[in-house]
This record gives structure tokens, C-alpha cells and sequence, in this order.
């Protein structure tokens, strides 16, 4: 099984239930085509650094999750027909990497050793 993320933009819409539907979705979609879930952020609203189909904020979706090729081909496919998506992203992590990100945040939290 390979290890992705994906990254996708929700419309900035006014009731968090509408976004609630679509990430639940999207979590159904992935483990009914064999994916297992690591870590799913939703990092709220924000600001785009240029409009997206006329919106200046969206809210941001982060998922990691590993599984076979086919998963990505699939959350992708429900992505572009879901309204509420407006642009979104998925790419190959190789798991070295996350181990040294893992690393380097618990340098940066303080936890040195030192009292």
C-alpha cells in the first residue's frame, strides 16, 4: 500500500453541516475503496491567494491516508463531481518524509530535555 495526501478546497459556506457532509464523504469514499485513514485536518476557512470560480476564502481539507492506486483515481472522480469542492490535490508522500517531519515538530514544541 502507497501513502497520500490530498488537499482539497470546500466552498466557504455559511453552515459547517455542508462541509461536515462532504468530508464524511469523502472518509466513505476512501474506505470503501480499501484505504486506511492516518490523519484527516480540516483547518477551517482562509483566504485565497487568488480567487477560486469567484470565492475569496475556502476552507481546507488536509487527508493522509494509504491504500492502493486505484483509491486516488477514485476520491479524485467524487472530488470533480462534488459542487462544493472547488479545487483540489492529491499526491505520493513517501513515508521517510513524514518520519522527519514528525521529528522536526517535536524539536520545535520545546521538548529538548532541558528544565
Amino acid at each position: 500500500m502507497k501513502l497520500y495526501e490530498s488537499v482539497c478546497i470546500l466552498r466557504p459556506v455559511q453552515s459547517e453541516t455542508d462541509n461536515d457532509r462532504v468530508v464524511e464523504k469523502i472518509k466513505e469514499v476512501l474506505t470503501q475503496s480499501g484505504a486506511n485513514i492516518l490523519k484527516l485536518d480540516n483547518s477551517g476557512k482562509k483566504k485565497l491567494a487568488y480567487d477560486i470560480q469567484h470565492e475569496r476564502k475556502g476552507t481546507f481539507i488536509t487527508i493522509q491516508f494509504e491504500g492502493p492506486p486505484t483509491v486516488v483515481a477514485e476520491l479524485e472522480r467524487f472530488q470533480r463531481m462534488e459542487d462544493q469542492v472547488m479545487k483540489f490535490m492529491t499526491v505520493r508522500v513517501n513515508p521517510a518524509d513524514l518520519v522527519a517531519v514528525a521529528e522536526t515538530e517535536g524539536e520545535e514544541s520545546g521538548d529538548d530535555g532541558i528544565q
